[in-house]
């Protein structure tokens, strides 16, 4: 067995997959059923304790606040609403100002994530989604779920409550056997997933992201206009597989558990307009803003000038989530002028905007991608002064930068843009069962495990934020 590194918070770290996953599911499944909200819940503590043992103190009193508040919300008071849902956007806000502006190194582990599940808890209390008020460890162990405690996806309470294992209802008048093959199912199941996570980020994303490096070595300011583009090209797959790599992972473990495998991205690349795609990309962030800021504010069913406010509402809390720093701005204004001007301009011609759209899709937002990924300016001009060469800008200090890293990583790049068509992808989840996708599965695990043992540990990029 290769060396394990000590970071358990990180999936695609062989100590958090042969020494935290397997005897968390150990204790999970063998200990009585009535008993695993508390292992769940006790579980993300420990996980969280790993990973960052000093905001424990404010992850904990978020949790006894909002279970406490919970109450009321259940019994329908506005005022207990508007409390709780301030006081969870005021804190997620403040760590975020207080990060981007240096007062603090870092956010609190998942405060992002965290604060989402509790405000969406709430409002579905208050609204009646949620028909009878869960036990105390069923609410802290949704809110506090390690899977998705730190880059998501946001799952609904409804989605929590649909997994029958944690009950125990769904093997309560099973003989045991029966219910051991009823598990390790759903085990082998997850498995697949979060193989497929675990392959896009030890083989894909991680070399990427080398190779996004090696462009800032280089310097902004000299590489030269292939190579930028070329970056381009190399940032957005980077970002894609991590994160859809981290949500694959997140879900499969998911899976594991019993809950139902929740989809947060739906071949995004494939979209049409800017709109489909940001409806296909991080699915369980867009519908959350849709559903508790977008639709609440009167979505598109009043005027235009009211439809594009709430738009900006959106895009301008999108932003801010991200972060504070202008780049994050500026990439979520960019979004929101496309989304606009599809919404309300190109949609008139619809053999225009099927132009333009894909223009945008496969072209503007990888672009605006290098924003997102560059909060210092000057290295976003110089960046976009060799994207764009104008009187000159676009020398190359060093011409033959391109084909050097091309050399190195062009089969990196190649495979990515290949998993972009979505019947790659498809077909493997559609044959997942079948013994050869099995054994397959199989290798392609062992061989992720060989390359994670030979370096060190790439965090993924979305715990930034």
């Amino acid at each position: 067995m290769p060396q394990i590194n000590p970071n358990i918070t990180n999936f695609s770290e062989l100590s958090f997959i042969f020494r935290f996953l397997p005897i968390f599911l150990i204790a999970y499944y063998v200990l009585p059923s009535r008993l695993r909200p508390f292992v769940l819940f006790v579980g993300s503590l420990a996980f969280y304790a790993f990973g960052d043992p000093k905001s424990m103190g404010i992850f904990a009193v978020a949790v006894i606040v909002n279970l406490i508040f919970s109450y009321r919300c259940q019994a329908h008071s506005k005022p207990a609403l508007i409390f709780i849902i301030a006081a969870d956007v005021i804190l997620l806000l403040s760590f975020k100002f207080l990060s981007g502006y240096g007062k603090i190194s870092g956010l609190p582990l998942g405060i992002s994530f965290f604060t989402f599940k509790m405000v969406s808890y709430q409002a579905d209390l208050y609204k009646g989604k949620i028909k009878k008020c869960p036990g105390i460890f069923a609410v802290a162990a949704y809110f506090s779920m390690f899977p998705q405690l730190m880059s998501g996806p946001i799952m609904r309470y409804c989605d929590f409550e649909k997994n029958k294992v944690l009950s125990g209802t769904e093997d309560r008048f099973l003989v045991f056997k029966d219910r051991i093959h009823l598990h390790l199912d759903k085990i082998e199941e997850g498995l697949v997933f979060f193989t497929l996570g675990f392959a896009m980020k030890a083989l894909l994303a991680d070399y990427l992201a080398a190779m996004w490096n090696d462009i800032g070595t280089i310097g902004y300011e000299s590489i030269s206009t292939p190579l930028a583009w070329a970056g381009v090209v190399c940032y957005s797959l980077n970002l894609y597989f991590d994160f859809w790599g981290y949500s694959l992972m997140a879900a499969g473990i998911g899976v594991m558990l019993g809950f139902p495998f929740i989809k947060n991205f739906d071949h995004p690349y494939a979209s049409k307009t800017v709109g489909e795609f940001y409806r296909r990309w991080h699915m369980t962030l867009g519908s959350w803003f849709r559903d508790y800021v977008y639709f609440p504010m009167g979505g598109s069913r009043e005027s235009k000038s009211n439809t594009i406010r709430n738009l900006f509402v959106v895009w301008a809390l999108t932003g801010l989530w991200h972060g504070v720093t202008l780049n994050f701005i500026v990439w979520a204004g960019a979004l929101l002028v496309m989304i606009v001007m599809e919404k309300f301009v190109w949609s008139s011609n619809e053999k225009l905007l099927a132009v333009i759209g894909r223009i945008n899709v496969l072209i503007i937002i990888p672009i605006t991608w290098v924003i997102f990924a560059l909060p210092v300016k000057e290295d976003l001009y110089n960046y976009m002064g060799r994207l764009f060469p104008v009187n000159g800008a676009g020398i190359a200090v060093n011409p033959g930068d391109f084909a050097k890293l091309l050399s190195t990583y062009w089969g990196f790049l190649l495979a990515g843009l290949m998993l972009l068509f979505p019947g790659i992808y498809s077909n493997i989840v559609k044959r997942r069962k079948d013994w050869p996708m099995r054994v397959m599965m199989l290798i392609l695990f062992w061989v992720c495990v060989t390359i994670v043992s030979t370096k060190a540990g790439n965090p993924f990029m979305y715990v930034n934020f």
